[in-house]
């Protein structure tokens, strides 16, 4: 028995260090020890459920096993200025946690067959979400201009002209000078080619982007 015990230490131990590892590649809050750590205590938890539950209750300390991972994937999720972040990571500690739990419990075919499945939706399907998020990426602009009673409105019609589609904006005036904020969408080409033109507005006194 310690010896299958040890064994599927091990096969967790492996399991949750190369999700950790993608995960510390990207500097993601939840990384290498963390997800270790996480494998190993679902899969402890399921060990233990089995060996101190009675016939018929060998899933009672299991089952809260999804009730801590749910507190600890909620801790690493925050919310920026440009949308919540750290959802991937409490989703990859969410299946590191299954796959602990599945290991712990025997199913190994399972919990393989799932890693591989979760290494290739980090790894490999991160290139089609840098793709797609070149086809619509979200950032907000600031610009400070002297006002012009007929060009109050120009910054807007020229984020218009490039596609970007406005999502937030604000203004004040101050003076003679107005600043004006936009949170827009767009391609990450329209960006590039919107935030070239306004580096050669003269009129622009200040532009944060």
């Amino acid at each position: 028995m310690l010896q299958t015990i040890a064994f599927k230490l091990i096969v967790a131990l492996s399991i949750g260090g190369c999700i950790g590892i993608e995960r510390e590649l990207r500097s993601k809050s939840a990384g290498f020890r963390t997800m270790i750590l996480i494998c190993l205590g679902a899969c402890l938890f399921t060990i233990l459920s089995q060996l101190l539950g009675s016939d018929g209750s060998h899933d009672r300390i299991a089952s809260n096993v999804v009730v801590g991972i749910g507190f600890l994937g909620a801790g690493v999720i925050f919310r920026g200025d440009n949308g919540v972040s750290g959802i991937t990571t409490a989703a990859s500690i969410w299946l590191t946690a299954a796959l602990g739990m599945g290991i712990g419990a025997g199913f190994y075919e399972i919990s393989v067959l799932g890693f591989i499945l979760v290494i290739s939706v980090l790894f490999l399907f991160s290139f089609m979400d840098r793709f797609l998020d070149s086809l619509n990426q979200m950032r907000e602009y600031k610009i400070t201009y002297a006002y012009e009673e007929d060009e109050q409105h120009k910054f807007e019609y020229l984020l218009k002209s490039y596609n970007l589609s406005i999502k937030k904006r604000t203004q004040t005036k101050t003076g003679n000078i107005i600043t004006g904020t936009w949170m827009v969408t767009g391609s990450e080409k329209m960006h590039h080619a919107f935030i070239d033109q306004i580096l050669k507005d003269i009129t622009v006194t200040a532009f944060t982007f």
